[in-house]
């Protein structure tokens, strides 16, 4: 009698709180989100007695089916080197000049939410997730306070936390696109729920994690517990509401933390949810929505290729990914097993790249955008490849790397974060670019979010604050804890101090000059007496790598796309010395990839090489180009040049055929010999408008 008591006290409390902001929820729009009171007083022991441990950016601590356990936040600081100066970058560049967009009237995104929280008037501004994209940049000043302790950024944090909590709804709800106009909640997938539901649980969560605070973790959990409510029913009309889930993987660390076992409940609902609808238009989807645009034509358990828009793809198949962690279900990871074959080895670009058109079909002729099409389908000038989806690829791959504990997937991770991650932003750190293609040509035809050359501002904010914070938790990557040691996923000054799942310390330091040279040395400084294991990954193109200890070479064979093993009583003091030879290679694609038949790129080690105008003689095109297939190339460290990097010249061929017919008949052409400077892919773009080129026409010799 007591609780109904409660309960009737607190409808009332919560219809007159939410009068007072103006939101009446005796409209039939509003009551769609379920009505449910969450206070500190009523919420479970496991939730109220919840302990910070400082865990990771993915909380692997307790999950049974994962190989690699993460490491703690701020266990793994960049010291210096390439990683270390893009941190600092975003550290005192990147993030501050994105907090003045976000937070002032270009960005709209914290207007947006003093708005719902009646603190100022006006209607809402920008795209659908604009809040989601507040969240992320939330998250990513979180990962610069883990390691410079900046007590500004966490008051600056705690005061936009205060803002959000009085824009939430007493029920839980809590979307700005949504609350403002006094649109229903859920009504159409369009309006991105479940984006800015997930970005809001992980934002939410690093906060939690990092300082031990609950007063932007409650705003989650009570924001979940709605969401639960409302979807763990599953009503019909609700069952495409799957759409960009990033709500999949914050449900899961929403899991980890409190061990509320509704919250992994609706996170498998969310996947089993897929599939389910017949591909035709009803009230809550656009036409362009429906589909493998959306991933629901098959159920995921079923799928065998990746379909449809590549970030909502990425980001389904990342919270996938997340909750075969914590359940273990071999179907669920057969069948992602078999859709990240279908990306790396039929749909993925050079520089790691997903998506390979803006508009198209998928191999079920639905409409796609921004999507994944056809395999081998991999345009140059035309490729989409959008921030966003190239870094939710190394999203996936981080947890499938964990969950399985292959080198493989940190490959495709490196591939990444060297290629098309950082292509989206320049050296300087306050301009973006939206798409990623291998191609640009001055008479491009531009549309949408494609731009002849970085902008400050993309009204399609969603991949800055992505790119800022991947940059920002890159460390919390680069090591993770095996059953009886440490594994090194990435390279890059830093050191590490941390504790092995046994409970014991280990402190070492890594030193490097990579990416521009394959020599890496650790020194352990400190570590238990036992002996344990050293896991070294062998990147799949440092063929012919080896080992010394303590400057005595090891007998140890290195297979490139593997992890080695070293186990022994480790001391302290002690060397490891990894070489990996750095060589430059020309890379040819199937031969079912239509757009680079007869031609090649240039990697060496992981950096993707192109050639761009302001490299080659005036007025001369990027598609003049053509690459000897036997070309010497030489490599240069240059300090002062686009921020610092290696740069390969080696001789190309320039024709002279300007030829404009579109057939002609074959004649001999004559071609002028040219010293041509190749540059780092993602340094393109940096020296005004200009053209560029990945893939070059093979000259035979």
């Amino acid at each position: 009698m007591k609780k109904i008591f409660l309960l009737i006290t607190l409808a009332i409390f919560a219809l007159v709180s939410c009068k007072q902001k103006n939101k009446d929820l005796t409209k039939p729009e509003v009551l769609t989100a379920k009505l449910e009171f969450v206070s500190n007083d009523i919420l479970p022991k496991s939730i109220n007695n919840l302990k910070n441990k400082g865990t990771g950016s993915v909380d692997y601590s307790n999950s049974k089916h994962v190989k690699f356990k993460n490491i703690n936040i701020g266990d793994c600081v960049w010291t210096d080197g390439f990683w270390a100066d893009k941190f600092e970058l975003a550290e005192k560049v990147m993030i501050p000049n994105m907090g003045k967009i976000l937070t002032g009237d270009t960005g709209f995104a914290l207007n947006n939410f003093k708005i719902a929280a009646g603190l100022k008037k006006g209607k809402h501004e920008g795209m659908f997730w604009h809040d989601g994209d507040f969240y992320k940049w939330m998250e990513a000043s979180l990962y610069i306070y883990a390691i410079n302790k900046d007590e500004k950024i966490l008051k600056e944090i705690d005061n936009y936390i205060d803002i959000i909590g009085k824009a939430q709804l007493e029920n839980g709800y809590l979307q700005t696109q949504i609350t403002i106009p006094e649109k229903q909640p859920f009504s159409e997938v369009k309006y991105h729920e479940m984006y800015n539901s997930g970005h809001l649980y992980i934002s939410a969560l690093t906060h939690y994690r990092l300082t031990g605070k609950r007063n932007f973790l409650d705003i989650a959990i009570k924001h979940a517990n709605n969401l639960y409510d409302v979807f763990q029913p599953q009503p019909k009309k609700l069952a495409r509401f799957g759409f960009n889930q990033v709500q999949i993987m914050g449900l899961v660390e929403l899991y980890r933390t409190t061990k509320d076992n509704r919250y992994l409940e609706l996170a498998e609902i969310f996947i089993n949810m897929r599939g389910k609808s017949k591909v035709r238009v009803d009230p809550t989807v656009s036409y362009r929505n429906i589909g493998d645009m959306t991933q629901e034509r098959i159920p995921l358990r079923k799928s065998k290729e990746a379909v449809g828009h590549a970030v909502l793809a990425l980001y389904y198949y990342a919270g996938a990914a997340d909750v075969y962690a914590e359940t273990g279900e071999q179907a669920l990871i057969e069948a992602l097993d078999r859709i990240w074959g279908n990306i790396v080895n039929q749909k993925m670009f050079i520089t790691g790249a997903c998506g390979q058109k803006h508009d198209g079909g998928s191999s079920h002729r639905d409409f796609v955008h921004e999507a994944f099409t056809i395999d081998y389908e991999m345009h140059n000038a035309n490729a989409y490849n959008e921030t966003c989806a190239n870094l939710c690829n190394a999203m996936f791959n981080y947890r499938m790397m964990s969950v399985k504990g292959e080198s493989k997937y940190a490959d495709v991770i490196e591939t990444v974060m060297y290629n098309s991650a950082l292509a989206g932003i320049d050296l300087g750190g306050t301009n973006f670019f939206y798409t990623n293609p291998l191609r640009r040509s001055f008479d491009h035809k531009m549309g949408g979010t494609d731009y002849p050359t970085r902008v400050s501002y993309i009204p399609c904010f969603c991949c800055p604050p992505n790119l800022v914070r991947t940059i920002a938790k890159l460390s919390t990557w680069a090591y993770s804890l095996t059953n009886n040691g440490l594994a090194v996923n990435l390279y890059g000054g830093n050191k590490l101090e941390t504790h092995l799942l046994d409970g014991s310390k280990i402190k070492l330091k890594q030193k490097t000059d990579y990416p521009w040279d394959g020599a890496v040395s650790f020194t352990i400084e400190g570590c238990k007496n036992d002996a344990f294991d050293i896991l070294l990954r062998i990147p799949k193109w440092a063929q012919n790598s080896s080992i010394s200890i303590n400057g005595k070479k090891e007998n140890i064979e290195l297979k490139g796309g593997e992890y080695t093993t070293i186990n022994r009583k480790w001391r302290a003091g002690d060397i490891i010395s990894l070489n990996m030879p750095m060589k430059y290679e020309l890379v040819v694609g199937h031969r079912k990839i239509e757009e680079i038949r007869n031609q090649a790129a240039i990697k060496r080690g992981p950096v993707v090489y192109c050639v761009e105008t302001p490299d080659l003689p005036k007025n001369t095109n990027v598609l003049d180009v053509y690459l000897p297939s036997d070309i010497t190339l030489t490599s240069q460290k240059l300090v002062g040049f686009l921020g610092g990097l290696t740069t390969l010249k080696g001789n190309v061929l320039l024709t002279s055929d300007k030829d404009n017919d579109m057939y002609r008949t074959l004649k001999k052409q004559t071609w002028k010999p040219f010293e041509a400077t190749f540059i780092p892919y993602y340094a393109w773009s940096n020296r005004g408008v200009s053209e560029m080129t990945v893939f070059m026409p093979i000259i035979w010799k």
